[in-house]
């Protein structure tokens, strides 16, 4: 699917003002909250993956009270594709990747965690089927799904039973939300409704705006720096609030099923 000449007749949605300069065909986002230890290591992974394409990574420091932001910095003489986008203070994952989407000069978003966690070798494949899927479809969003997860077992318990629950009443198709790794369509990004936590409903949130998405196994490697954001107990209540407003916007969403401008 294009998104400026599809068979849903969806005009083509600019809310933000295009940055100038070179368009990349892809752009990287990769929150990060105090990954000050693995933080040059993963940022050269993503070059490295990249390597072949004409790309832009864009690292939003959310408010990290580490040496996140200055390691980072040094980075730049480096990797003259690297972007820098900084919170003055902590925001969310949510509110970073939609700070770094506002600020991509590509069409093409991939985002993925910044803890490591996520293999950047990993978001080529993601590509390949998004741009397979242009032509007569309406994909907008290829999804990674954890295999041979890399967590503790009280993790990857909570995780399916919080995937469970959420695929039950979202049917939304995903069995891993909470993978990090995403390549989208920035413009389809842009139409979803914005909320905390709004990064772990994004399959949801697009097939709400009619957009198709896909489903990629990927890789999932141990963490090897800092620390979890969240806890256990902590992702659950707040999941809970989250999925209840999920369902509410999928009861509100009414679809026009096609828009089109009637010639005179």
């Amino acid at each position: 699917m294009s998104l400026y000449d599809n068979n849903h007749g969806l005009p083509a949605f600019h809310a933000w003002p295009e940055p100038g300069g070179d368009q990349p065909d892809v752009a990287v986002v990769t929150p990060m909250l105090n990954e000050a230890g693995g933080a040059a290591a993963f940022i050269a992974e993503i070059a490295a993956a990249l390597s072949g394409c004409n790309f832009e990574i864009i690292v939003v420091n959310d408010g990290s009270t580490d040496d996140t932001g200055a390691i980072v910095k040094t980075l730049k003489a480096d990797i003259p594709q690297l972007r820098i986008v900084e919170h003055s203070e902590n925001a969310g994952q949510s509110r970073a990747l939609r700070s770094g989407v506002f600020s991509a000069r590509a069409h093409i978003i991939a985002m993925l965690d910044g803890d490591g966690q996520n293999n950047p070798a990993d978001i080529p494949q993601l590509l390949a089927v998004l741009e397979a899927g242009n032509d007569g479809n309406d994909l907008a969003m290829v999804a990674g799904e954890r295999r041979d997860r890399q967590d503790t077992a009280a993790r990857k318990w909570a995780s399916n039973l919080a995937n469970n629950i959420r695929r039950a009443l979202l049917k939304d198709g995903a069995t891993d939300t909470g993978c990090g790794l995403k390549v989208f369509y920035r413009e389809a990004f842009l139409r979803l409704p914005y909320f905390d936590h709004m990064h772990r409903y994004l399959p949801a949130l697009m097939r709400r705006e009619g957009f198709a998405v896909a489903f990629v196994p990927v890789a999932h490697r141990a963490r090897m720096h800092g620390a979890s954001k969240y806890t256990n107990f902590g992702r659950f209540l707040v999941a809970i609030r989250d999925l209840m407003g999920v369902l509410w916007l999928l009861a509100r969403s009414r679809s026009p099923k096609s828009i089109r401008e009637v010639d005179d």
